[in-house]
């Protein structure tokens, strides 16, 4: 077998690898209100591809997983497109910025995971700072799309019943522009935050195993 092929399909096992960790989270674990979730370091697998390959290859695979990822929520895509979605204004305008920010760019950039690979030395170290710089790019992309596109739930989302009283005095305090960009950074790190320590503990444990985080041309 050529290393092209085995490049191939070992990057096809890490991909499958991954979308069947997040197929099990979704399982037993609740998605928020608005999308987004915690899982069991599903995106490990593709950050592995672009630490073990380097970032070129790890484009190519990390733009595939969005795209997977985009059929994965073909439901929530689907809708996005119809009216009601975002409202009659700019309806296909946001839907077309939804998939490209909730999925093509917050996906791709977790090849960022091999920007460290030759750059830090001990293997535990490299990936586990890889992992936070993509999901860290990941979770500002979200942050973006969050402030563009569901601004307008901010003062719901922080006055509904249940939520912290310091909610209620966000909405009081800040302007709309604030409140809208604060909603989303809180509400995107709900769950980006928590995945981002998980994987990048996770991360460190499993490259104690040699042939893991072995790097290959």
């Amino acid at each position: 077998m050529s290393s092209k092929t085995k490049r191939i399909t070992e990057s096809a096992m890490l991909l499958a690898m991954a979308i069947v960790l997040e197929l099990i989270s979704k399982t037993f674990i609740p998605e928020q209100t608005f999308g987004g979730q915690i899982t069991i370091v599903s995106m490990l697998p593709v950050l592995l591809i672009s630490y073990r390959h380097g970032m070129k290859w790890g484009f190519v695979a990390s733009f595939t997983y969005a795209l997977l990822e985009m059929a994965l929520g073909a439901k929530t895509v689907s809708s996005a497109f119809l009216p009601g979605f975002f409202g009659d204004d700019a309806m296909i305008v946001n839907a077309i910025a939804m998939c490209l920010l909730d999925y093509i760019v917050a996906y791709t950039v977790l090849a960022l995971a091999g920007i460290f690979r030759n750059r830090i030395q001990k293997p535990g170290v490299s990936l586990m700072a890889g992992s936070l710089v993509a999901l860290g790019a990941r979770y500002l992309t979200h942050i973006l799309s969050g402030y563009i596109l569901f601004a307008s739930w901010a003062e719901y989302y922080f006055t509904q019943d249940g939520f912290p009283a310091w909610g209620a005095k966000l909405v009081e305090s800040l302007s709309p522009v604030g409140l809208g960009w604060v909603y989303s950074i809180v509400y995107n790190g709900m769950y980006m935050i928590p995945e981002m320590v998980f994987t990048a503990i996770v991360a460190l444990v499993i490259a104690r195993i040699p042939n893991v985080v072995k790097k290959i041309s």
